[in-house]
């Protein structure tokens, strides 16, 4: 069996590092796994050779040609399925653990489109014509100063006028409403009920930020995505996930992982419903978060890749950072972004 080694299995080098022996397994594993054709006892093998050498105890066994088979000595123990009487609870978190909790503390400003990208233009005008051109005397300057400040006060005034009755027609429509939707009512949806309350704890004290349950994919009548959180013109669209205890990865296309095996207890949609976000609301910047709460009495751990397209999260680690994202985009509402959200709500 030594002949046949765990390095050319894998496809590594002897002195390969725990990090290029991980990521040669899981490339393996996806083409070797049963479900996608292959031999049940070739990706036992592979396993068996992924879990020698990732454990450096039993790779120094195993590299001075003392090779134990991790199914004879080393058994897992048995682990049991999902406890029906099971129900996680919300973390209470310190805000003075999180960066962006001071933003919390803001009035909300009240809801306005965009402010236009020359800004900085207008006001390094006005300051050309209220204070420089002053300074250069003359009556034909001043008479062009007069007349150029005077239109800098219109446009000015106008624009106040504009974003007023923006802000009135957007008051009109959706008046004081953050959130949208409910969650399921079934005893099994407790999950996305945790993250409902999750969200209105935490992410709902930001300024204008809106919160949905239930959004329907485009061209859809059922409840595909379990949770959406709206800030500025960033939008995160959340799974809300009951998996039994342990380390969850996933990879660049959304392979989920569980304790670095393939993960097969559960699956998720939101790669295809980013996408499909994506072209409903071009300019919107997506991301999509899976909070995962333990089945039974256990802890949940992440691999902690939050730039993954869809990254497992713990509450508390979406609360950090799915929180800090949304907090750093301008804490107003794009009506029209609001407005096709709200028709994709079940």
């Amino acid at each position: 069996m030594h002949d046949a080694g765990y390095y050319e299995l894998l496809g590594v080098d002897k002195d390969a590092s725990a990090a290029e022996i991980k990521s040669a397994y899981r490339a393996m594993a996806r083409a070797m796994h049963p479900d996608a054709g292959g031999s049940p006892l070739a990706f036992h093998r592979l396993r068996e050779a992924y879990e020698t050498l990732s454990d450096p105890g039993r790779r120094a066994a195993y590299d001075r040609g003392f090779q134990r088979s991790p199914v004879r000595t080393r058994r897992r123990p048995r682990e049991f399925g999902e406890d029906p009487a099971f129900v996680a609870d919300v973390p209470s978190l310190d805000p003075a653990t999180l960066p962006w909790w001071h933003r919390a503390g803001e009035p909300a400003c009240p809801t306005s489109p965009r402010p236009p990208g020359h800004a900085p233009a207008v006001i390094l005008l006005a300051w050309l014509l209220l204070v420089v051109l002053p300074m250069m005397a003359g009556w034909l300057l001043v008479t062009l100063w007069f007349l150029l400040a005077t239109a800098v006060a219109v446009w000015l005034v106008r624009r106040h006028l504009r974003v007023r009755e923006a802000r009135r027609r957007l008051m009109a429509e959706f008046g004081q409403v953050a959130v949208y939707g409910r969650t399921g009512a079934e005893a099994d949806h407790w999950g996305e009920r945790l993250t409902a309350e999750l969200l209105t704890r935490y992410l709902g004290r930001l300024p204008n930020v809106r919160i949905f349950h239930g959004l329907a994919l485009p061209g859809s009548v059922f409840a595909d995505i379990d949770h959406a959180v709206l800030a500025g013109h960033r939008l995160v669209l959340i799974e809300s996930k009951t998996w039994l205890p342990g380390c969850y990865g996933a990879d660049e296309d959304g392979t989920l992982w569980r304790d670095d095996r393939l993960f097969r207890g559960g699956a998720t949609g939101l790669p295809a419903a980013m996408a499909a976000y994506r072209d409903l609301l071009p300019g919107v910047e997506i991301r999509g978060a899976l909070v995962i709460y333990p089945s039974r009495a256990g802890e949940i751990t992440t691999e902690e890749d939050f730039d993954l397209p869809v990254a497992p999260m713990t509450p508390d680690q979406f609360v950090h950072e799915i929180g800090g994202w949304l907090a750093a985009e301008p804490s107003t509402v794009d009506a029209e972004v609001l407005r096709i959200l709200c028709r994709q709500v079940v």
